[in-house]
């Protein structure tokens, strides 16, 4: 259901492949930072995942890995 309803085009693909690489995030946290993009797309009224969602993603997950 995720490839299904969390594509992403080739940027916001790379972006997220970099910040898994600097951020060290397993599987599992790319999984999250998908649906949260997906989320914040559905909010902002976008048919697919931009680059500025999948941003504000990776913001809110590395806010989560301060604590």
């Amino acid at each position: 259901m995720i490839k299904k309803f969390c594509f992403l085009s080739s940027a916001p693909a790379e972006l997220l492949k970099a910040a898994m690489k600097e951020l060290g995030l397993s599987a599992r946290a790319y999984d999250k930072v998908l649906k949260v993009s997906r989320t914040i797309a559905d909010l902002a009224g976008s048919e697919t995942i931009e680059t500025g969602h999948v941003k504000e993603a990776i913001h809110y997950r590395s806010l989560d890995m301060q604590r």
